[in-house]
């Protein structure tokens, strides 16, 4: 049965993941608030937010986990040659609304989005508290591309990316997993399977061990002026 959350107790603690259903994979709790608490308890927890405009607020944890540890990274050639040419310029935290709407914009095939103004609002107020971060992909002065997520401790979120111009956002994601790797995060978090970020080193891991990891790496420290823009 699915935990209802009251929207007015952003304190109210979530389900152990574990009682997540099946079928949907990884459905655990319905309703509640967006506030930065809940939504940095469920986080550290290994729950996220994901629902569609009209309905109420749901929240997941699926199980297996789609992971990245840093150390994994693969690139390929093709990229490599992308990267070395020096077209894109990448920044970090510069433009964090402009990469959200560039998230939020509906794809060729699809005619809303998941990223619901309430959802923006949420999230442009974690980065003013210092916990949500954007990276950027410029091409000639130009947002091409870029991607936004939350870090907790040594373990990264990533939540969407978009581009506008072909390899932007791979260039983002690539250049965000080196910095990871130097700024001493453990885990990036990348939710459900894709075959996109599974050609970049990404894996499926049991939801018992993600949560694990999170337990261990969420409470240590990184380097705190690595976001610093």
């Amino acid at each position: 049965m699915l935990t209802l959350l009251d929207p007015d107790d952003p304190r109210q603690p979530f389900p152990p993941p574990a009682e997540a259903l099946e079928e949907p994979n990884g459905l655990l709790a319905v309703g509640g608030d967006l506030s930065p608490k809940r939504l940095l308890q469920a986080y550290r927890l290994g729950i996220f937010p994901w629902y569609n405009p009209g309905e109420p607020i749901l929240w997941w944890s699926p199980d297996p986990r789609l992971v990245l540890f840093p150390e994994r990274l693969k690139v390929s050639r093709s990229l490599r040659k992308v990267l070395r040419r020096g077209e894109f310029q990448v920044s970090f935290d510069r433009a964090f609304e402009a990469v959200i709407d560039g998230c939020a914009a509906p794809r060729p095939y699809e005619t809303e989005t998941w990223i619901t103004p309430e959802m923006r609002a949420a999230y442009v107020t974690l980065h003013r508290l210092g916990h949500a971060h954007s990276v950027e992909c410029w091409y000639r002065g130009e947002l091409a591309g870029g991607l936004y997520g939350v870090a907790i401790g040594q373990v990264f979120y990533g939540e969407s990316m978009f581009y506008r111009r072909s390899d932007a956002s791979k260039v983002a994601f690539v250049t965000l997993v080196e910095h990871l790797r130097r700024w001493r995060y453990r885990l990036i978090d990348c939710q459900v399977h894709t075959r996109h970020l599974q050609r970049f080193g990404a894996e499926e891991i049991p939801r018992a061990r993600f949560t694990a990891l999170l337990r261990r790496h969420c409470d240590e420290p990184c380097d705190l002026q690595a976001w610093c823009p």
